[in-house]
C-alpha cells in the first residue's frame, strides 16, 4: 500500500506541475518556469543523489546551462520546450569550460520520448547519450516506480514539502468530520481513559522518538489541530464522545505495530492503518487521495501532540496548547 500510495501521489504532483507550466506558458506567464530550475535541482538531487546548483546564482544569465554539479561533472538544461533544435542550440553554445562534463536535458512539461531516438550535433564533445540523458515526466516516473519503498517515500515527502496545495477550510472541516464519524463507529477504547494532557515540547518529542521524515509532517500539520479541536468539541457536546473514540483508535494502531516497527516506519504505518480503516468503511464517500492524506495526517499529528502515540520525553515542562 505504501508503494502504491507514494507513486500515486508523485504521479499526481508532477503531472499537475507539468500541466500548469504548459498552460502558463501559453499565456506567456513564465515566472513558474524560472522557479522550476531550483525545484528540479533539488528534486534531481533527491532522486539521483546528484549535487546540482542553479548556475544563475553563480553566473547570472548563463547561456544553455541552468544547473551544474561540479562533483559529479553534470550540466543540465531545464526547459518547457522539447525539440531537437532546443537541445542542439544548447550544445552549440560555448561549453568549453565544461569539458569532461555530462549534459542532461529535462523537459518539464512536454513528452520527450521521440527525442531519445534522435542523434544530435555535439560540437564540444560533452558526454551525452540521448536515450539516457533526456528526461521528461514519464521517464522520471518510470524510474521512480523502480525505486525501493523508502526512496519513494523520501521523494513523496519532498514533493509534499515543495508543492504544498492550498487548503480549503470548508472542505477540510467537512472531510475531517466525516472521517471522525467513520473512525468513531466502533468501540475502540482500550481502557476508557480520557485524552492525555502530558506536558511536553513537540521538538523534544520528535527528537526523542528519532523521527526524521515525520518531522516535516508534524510541523506542517500541527497548525490544523485547533480546527480539529473545534470539530471534536462539537461532537462531544452532543454526547457522542467521538474524540476519545478516534484517539483510542489511532492509539490502537500504534500499539499493534510498535513491537516490530519504530521511528518513521511506525509513524508511516499508523497513517497507513488509519487511511485503510477509513477507505474500508461502507459509508466512506470517496474524496481525492490528496485530501484523504491531509485529513489522516492531521488526525495522526493531533494524536501525537496529545501524547496518545509515541513516547513522551520526561523532564520537559512545556505545556502543549
Amino acid at each position: 500500500m505504501n508503494r502504491l500510495n507514494n507513486v500515486d501521489y508523485i504521479i499526481h504532483k508532477l503531472s499537475v506541475l507539468a500541466y500548469e507550466i504548459e498552460q502558463r506558458g501559453k499565456l506567456n506567464l513564465l515566472d513558474l518556469h524560472r522557479h522550476c530550475e531550483d525545484f528540479y535541482a533539488h528534486f534531481c538531487n533527491e532522486l539521483f543523489s546528484w549535487q546540482l546548483r542553479n548556475l544563475n546564482v553563480v553566473k547570472p544569465n548563463a547561456e544553455a546551462i541552468d544547473l551544474i554539479d561540479h562533483v559529479n561533472k553534470i550540466v543540465v538544461q531545464v526547459s518547457a520546450t522539447a525539440t531537437k533544435s532546443k537541445i542542439e542550440s544548447a550544445l552549440a553554445k560555448d561549453l568549453s569550460a565544461y569539458a569532461g562534463f555530462s549534459f542532461k536535458f529535462i523537459s518539464i512539461s512536454k513528452g520527450a520520448a521521440e527525442l531519445r531516438t534522435k542523434s544530435f550535433a555535439n560540437p564540444h564533445g560533452l558526454t551525452f547519450d540521448p536515450q539516457c540523458d533526456i528526461h521528461d515526466i514519464t521517464s522520471l516516473l518510470r524510474y521512480i516506480g523502480s525505486l525501493g519503498a523508502a526512496h519513494q517515500q523520501r521523494i513523496a515527502s519532498f514533493l509534499k514539502k515543495e508543492l504544498v496545495a492550498e487548503v480549503d477550510p470548508v472542505s477540510l472541516e467537512s472531510n475531517l468530520a466525516a472521517i471522525i464519524t467513520i473512525l468513531a463507529q466502533e468501540n475502540w477504547r482500550q481502557n476508557g481513559s480520557p485524552p492525555e494532557t502530558v506536558p511536553f515540547d513537540i521538538d523534544k518529542k520528535i527528537e526523542f522518538n528519532d523521527l526524521d521524515r515525520a518531522r516535516d509532517i508534524i510541523e506542517d500539520y500541527a497548525i490544523h489541530c485547533r480546527r480539529l479541536d473545534g470539530i471534536y468539541n462539537t461532537f462531544d457536546r452532543e454526547g457522542s464522545n467521538k474524540s476519545l473514540a478516534v484517539l483510542d483508535s489511532i492509539k490502537g494502531f500504534y500499539s499493534k505495530h510498535r513491537t516490530r516497527l519504530s521511528n518513521d516506519d511506525l509513524f508511516d504505518k499508523v497513517v497507513e492503518c488509519v487511511a485503510e480503516r477509513v477507505q474500508e468503511s461502507a459509508n466512506f464517500t470517496p474524496i481525492p487521495r490528496e485530501e484523504l492524506d491531509l485529513c489522516v495526517n492531521i488526525l495522526v499529528v493531533d494524536a501525537f501532540t496529545r501524547c496518545k502515540i509515541f513516547k513522551n520525553p520526561l523532564g520537559y515542562a512545556h505545556v502543549a496548547a
